[in-house]
C-alpha cells in the first residue's frame, strides 16, 4: 500500500512570493492553469496503487477546504489536508501525523516539498526504491545535476556510482561537495518512524519545556545527514526539467516548462486551439476568458478565469490572473498582471527574465535576490498585485507592484508600496 504527503509550508512563508501570496496560499497560485500543488497531485495520482494523498502545512484549514475537496472529485483519490499547531520542520509534520500517514498499513510513502516543480520520473523512483538488493532503504532521494557554482545553494548528495547508496549529504555547503543535487521528491519506508520517535524522544530529552517548537525535526539535517552512509539511503537521478519555484521569476519559468509538458504528455484540452487568436507556442487560456481574434498570444502564457483581452494586445512569457483586462493595443512581456487588475490602451508592462543561462549544462533557476549590493533593484519580471490600475499610454518596467494601485505616470526598476 502506496500513500503519499505534499508539504505546503504556511503563511509566514512566500515571502519572496509576494505580493501575489498576499491573496491566496502560494501552494495555489496558478502556473499553466492549474494551481502549483495540483501539478504534484497530479503527478502523484498516476502512480499505480496510489491511495491517498496528505497535505500538510500550517495555513487555516478553512484555506484549503475547498480545494482538497475539489481534488478528491477529480482524481477520484482520497485527498485530505492536515493542519500543523506551529511551524514543525520538514521532517516533524510527518512524525506528528504519523498515526495518519500510517492507517491502513502503508507499506511506504512519497514526500514531495510543495515548493519544487518538475516532471518527476515517480514510478521509475518506485522500481528503483523496491528493487535495491537487500533491505529496502529507508528512503530513496530524487536528485539531479546543477553547475559547479549553483551546487551550493541546494543539498549536496555524494553517492556510490555502482550501487547508489548515499555516502555523505550536506545542506547547502559553503564549499563545493558535489553537483548532484536533492530535488526535495523522496519515498520513505514505513520504518523511517521509528527513526523519528528516537528523534523526537531524544528533542525531548535535550530541551526543556520552555524551549519554542522544540519539536521541530529537520528532514535535511536531522534524518538525510545521519543516514548517509549507513546504506539505508539510496539516490535516484533524473535528468528531467526540475527547479524549485521560490519567486515569482520562477512562476513564469515553471509556466512555460508546465505548458511544454502538456504538449509532451499530448493534454492538448489545456492549451489554447490553433484557430483561437493569433497563437504562438504553447498557450493556456481559460474556457471563460474572452480574447480578441486580434490579439496574439505566446510563446508560454496562462490566461486566467473572466480575463478580458482587447483587440490589438500581445502578451508573451507572461501570466494573466482572473478577472484582469488588458486593453487595445497594450504589450505584456515576461509579467504577471494580478486579479482583478486592469491595464490601459496603448501602455507597455514589461520585466526582464532570469532564467538559467542556456550555455550552462545543468544550470538552475537563480533565486536573484530583490536587491544589489547597492541597495537597488535588480531587473526582474514585472509583477502587478491584485485590484491594480495602469493608465493608457504608459511604460511599466521591471517593477513590482503592491495590491489596490491607481498607477499615475510610468515607472521603471521601482517598488510600488
Amino acid at each position: 500500500m502506496l500513500k503519499a504527503v505534499i508539504l505546503i509550508g504556511g503563511p509566514q512563508k512566500g515571502t519572496r512570493f509576494r505580493p501575489l501570496s498576499l491573496e491566496i496560499p502560494k501552494p495555489l497560485f496558478p502556473v499553466a492553469g492549474l494551481p502549483t500543488v495540483q501539478h504534484h497531485i497530479e503527478a502523484l495520482a498516476a502512480v499505480p496503487g496510489l491511495r491517498e494523498i496528505l497535505l500538510i502545512g500550517y495555513f487555516p484549514a478553512n484555506q484549503m477546504a475547498q480545494f482538497t475537496s475539489e481534488m478528491a472529485s477529480t482524481y477520484k483519490l482520497r485527498i485530505r489536508y492536515l493542519q500543523e499547531y506551529t511551524a514543525l520542520g520538514t521532517a516533524g509534520g510527518i512524525y506528528h501525523f504519523r498515526d495518519q500517514i500510517r492507517a491502513g498499513g502503508a507499506d511506504a510513502f512519497f514526500l514531495v516539498n510543495g515548493d519544487v516543480c518538475g516532471d518527476f520520473p515517480l514510478q521509475e523512483m518506485l522500481t528503483f526504491h523496491q528493487t535495491r538488493p537487500g533491505k529496502t532503504p529507508l528512503v530513496t532521494l530524487l536528485a539531479t545535476e546543477a553547475t559547479r557554482q549553483q551546487s551550493c545553494m541546494y543539498g549536496c548528495i555524494v553517492e556510490n556510482k555502482e550501487t547508489h547508496e548515499v555516502l555523505h549529504y550536506v545542506e547547502k555547503p559553503s564549499t563545493f561537495v558535489s553537483n548532484v543535487i536533492n530535488c526535495g521528491v523522496y519515498i520513505f519506508s514505513s520504518d523511517i518512524f521509528t527513526l523519528l520517535q528516537e528523534l523526537y524522544n531524544s528533542r525531548q530529552d535535550f530541551y526543556s519545556d520552555e524551549v519554542e517548537n522544540s519539536e521541530a525535526i529537520h528532514l535535511e539535517l536531522d534524518v538525510l545527514k545521519p543516514l548517509a552512509g549507513t546504506g539505508q539511503a539510496y539516490v535516484f537521478c533524473s535528468d528531467r526539467w526540475w527547479s524549485q519555484i521560490k519567486t515569482a521569476g520562477s512562476a513564469i519559468y515553471a509556466n512555460r516548462h508546465y505548458l511544454q509538458l502538456y504538449r509532451r504528455n499530448k493534454r492538448v484540452e489545456r492549451l489554447a486551439a490553433t484557430n483561437f487568436p493569433v497563437i504562438y507556442g504553447d498557450v493556456f487560456v481559460h474556457p471563460s476568458a474572452t480574447v480578441h481574434p486580434s490579439a496574439v498570444l505566446g510563446p508560454n502564457v496562462s490566461i486566467g478565469k473572466n480575463v478580458t483581452i482587447a483587440a490589438g494586445v500581445r502578451i508573451k512569457e507572461s501570466i494573466i490572473l482572473g478577472n484582469a483586462t488588458i486593453h487595445e493595443h497594450s504589450c505584456i512581456l515576461y509579467s504577471i498582471i494580478g486579479w482583478n487588475s486592469t491595464v490601459g490602451c496603448w501602455s507597455r508592462v514589461e520585466g526582464t527574465p532570469c532564467d538559467p543561462n542556456p550555455n550552462k549544462p545543468f544550470a538552475k533557476m537563480d533565486n536573484v535576490p530583490l536587491f544589489n549590493t547597492e541597495g537597488r533593484l535588480n531587473p526582474s519580471i514585472t509583477i502587478l498585485g491584485c485590484n491594480v490600475t495602469v493608465p493608457s499610454e504608459v511604460i511599466v518596467l521591471n517593477s513590482i507592484v503592491l495590491p489596490h494601485k491607481d498607477l499615475p505616470h510610468s515607472y521603471k526598476n521601482e517598488i510600488i508600496l
